[in-house]
């Protein structure tokens, strides 16, 4: 079934679920949730279909950490399986919020989480070079145990320290093709969770690696598999900046894929932050020839309509 109107990837920051600062609950997912998918109704009001992908860097790193806490009493927990547990739970969230801001604006969507695999190269070079920041920040003290244990730790300015794990590049979404099928039945799919779960391919068979995927590069590689007109990222900045965080520091409006990749060769993108979703935005603008946005929920109506935001144009 091909759908009749225009799809849109919509992917949402872990911290759009749990804010910087905020104590993490559920609860506090719930409340924060809740906000962000008010500001996603102004899509269904113009008539795009709506696939939702989200990020887990915060949620995955405590399901890690429990798991560890009840090592001498429960099973562990591989990273991939981790991954999998933080795509039911921030699906659980979004499905929930966002079906109650459906029925209360009533407009008749359904909405579904897909649990969604993601191929990636067991050779690929991150895999012995983790740069993904996952779970709580630490400080220096409390990183004495991580440290004796061998995890692998990245410091970021204002902060802490945070635990880093692989991130390989995303290949191909295995569910696509079903997300695709629902999304033209008038269903809001919500997929890739966490960048979706990280799988190889050995004989023909699916086998779960020790990843996570940046939510971002799944989210474009998703949109460009869907065909998608629009891909949306949602974080907690307005937009992107040059020379961000310092007197200098400049907001984009609008930039060409090319200027995208050439800022992040000079270094104004960092990895683990606003780094993967300029590549990402260029990535899905270079391959499909339609606009991606950087901006937040709350920002979101005035980012469409180009008061607002960072826009990525081919």
């Amino acid at each position: 079934m091909i759908p009749t109107r225009p799809m849109a990837v919509v992917a949402l920051g872990g911290h759009a679920l749990l804010p910087k600062g905020e104590k993490p609950t559920v609860a506090g997912q719930f409340r924060a949730c809740q906000r962000a998918m008010r500001h996603m109704l102004v899509l269904f009001r113009r008539g795009w279909d709506v696939v939702l992908t989200h990020g887990n860097g915060p949620q995955v790193g405590n399901i890690l950490l429990r798991s560890e806490i009840a090592a001498k009493k429960a099973y562990p927990i591989p990273l991939s399986v981790a991954v999998a547990e933080s795509g039911g739970e921030i699906g659980y969230i979004i499905q929930q919020s966002l079906h109650n801001e459906l029925r209360r604006s009533r407009l008749p969507h359904a909405v579904v989480t897909v649990l969604t695999q993601v191929l990636v190269d067991l050779n690929d070079p991150a895999f012995h070079m983790p740069t993904k920041p996952i779970g709580p920040f630490y400080t220096e003290r409390q990183t004495g145990p991580l440290r004796k244990r061998g995890v692998p730790l990245a410091f970021a300015d204002g902060y802490g320290w945070r635990r880093v794990v692989a991130s390989p590049r995303p290949l191909r979404i295995v569910e696509a093709d079903t997300v695709r099928r629902l999304a033209a039945q008038d269903v809001v799919v919500i997929a890739a969770g966490g960048g979706g779960i990280p799988v190889v391919e050995r004989g023909g068979r699916l086998e779960g690696v020790d990843a996570v995927i940046d939510k971002d590069l799944a989210s474009a590689c998703l949109a460009v598999t869907l065909r998608a007109k629009l891909f949306i990222m949602l974080t907690d900045v307005r937009k992107a900046a040059l020379w961000y965080n310092t007197p200098r520091q400049k907001d984009i409006d609008r930039m060409t894929a090319a200027q995208a990749r050439r800022y992040l060769a000079e270094g104004h993108f960092p990895p683990g932050s606003m780094g993967p979703k300029v590549e990402a935005a260029a990535d899905f603008a270079e391959r499909t020839g339609c606009p991606a946005l950087i901006t937040t929920p709350e920002a979101l109506k005035a980012a469409l309509e180009e008061r607002d935001g960072t826009r990525i144009v081919p």
